[in-house]
């Protein structure tokens, strides 16, 4: 007997579209994804029937908590929440959805899960040290590195992975080592192997200045950090060239040779992604010992409770979720 996959998702920021995007993803029940894929959807039950009155979409599984292969885990929130304006009583409430999931996960409940966007100054103002999904799953998961990547879609799609994440950009040359990206490059080529399906990942590297460091007259950090990492990664049978500058290095003629871009800070590789494949990419963990997905926006405050929202990347999210939960072969122990 099959066991069904099972994929547990987290509304996120409750005053942003989250919730409604979950709800206009759900409104005509499960009939998009295969009959045995069941979803476990984590927030409180009064804020997604409200929501997803608010944008004209049907509540009713909602209201009844249960339907054809999903179930609602209802999180009450501290405090109302009003569409589009933040209050940080109810930063405790993000927490606990995030972390039940996270623990449904490591028990084998839950193949994976999936992320909508959360409002990290909030969490900080409820006076819990938060920096990011990518950085509290690292913690939370016991996992000693983890990589955040974004997506693209299709049949070649763009990735773009980071050598740091959520840092001031005077601290990312301290935060690069040879170690790091040696690590950072060996965790990318097993994900793609293991979860992508990929046998012989080719991934590019960008150097850190501009035009990567042009021979050490713009900086000395690819001659003695990034060359080496990549070097000593090639060596041990990883199919990863670079650094390149990464003003030249986002053309078609370069990417159509490669899975996968590692950048060396956010903003150095994102705006490129974001602005090709918006609201239809990723983002994706790797180095979890869980699989986690989540969508390419922010919590959007401005468009929560209009109905404006676009709900693809939140499909592309679970959609990749369910993917990399097959490819890594796991069976829930149940499905609630």
């Amino acid at each position: 007997m099959t066991i069904p996959i099972s994929i547990a998702i987290t509304t996120g920021e409750p005053a942003g579209i989250g919730p409604e995007l979950t709800a206009e993803v759900f409104a005509c029940g499960t009939s998009r994804w295969h009959h045995e894929i069941c979803f476990t959807v984590f927030g409180d039950r009064r804020l997604l029937i409200e929501r997803a009155e608010q944008i004209g979409v049907d509540s009713t599984i909602w209201s009844t908590g249960v339907g054809r292969n999903i179930v609602l885990r209802d999180v009450p929130l501290s405090v109302p929440s009003v569409a589009g304006v933040l209050d940080a009583a109810n930063g405790r409430y993000v927490l606990t959805m995030l972390d039940a999931a996270i623990d449904g996960a490591l028990d084998g409940m839950f193949h994976a899960i999936v992320t909508a966007p959360l409002q990290k100054s909030i969490i900080n103002d409820a006076g819990m040290l938060f920096t990011g999904h990518t950085e509290y799953l690292a913690q939370r998961t016991g996992a000693s590195r983890v990589v955040m990547m974004l997506s693209g879609t299709g049949k070649q799609p763009l990735r773009v992975a980071l050598a740091t994440t959520h840092l001031s950009l005077r601290d990312v040359p301290d935060a690069l080592s040879i170690d790091g990206l040696v690590d950072t490059l060996a965790i990318i080529d097993r994900d793609l192997r293991t979860r992508f399906c990929i046998a012989s990942p080719r991934i590019l590297v960008t150097g850190l200045n501009p035009h990567a460091g042009e021979n050490g007259y713009l900086g000395r950090e690819e001659i003695e950090v990034i060359t080496p990492a990549v070097q000593r990664s090639y060596a041990s049978g990883i199919q990863v060239r670079g650094p390149y500058p990464a003003d030249t290095l986002f053309h078609p003629r370069y990417l159509r040779d490669a899975e996968c871009v590692l950048v060396m800070y956010h903003d150095q590789g994102l705006p490129v992604l974001k602005f090709s494949t918006f609201g239809k990419s990723i983002n994706i963990t790797l180095g979890l010992p869980i699989v986690r997905t989540s969508v390419d926006h922010g919590t959007a405050l401005d468009l929560a409770g209009t109905g404006r929202a676009d709900c693809g990347s939140l499909i592309a999210a679970i959609e990749a979720a369910i993917s990399m939960a097959f490819a890594i072969g796991g069976h829930a122990s149940h499905c609630t």
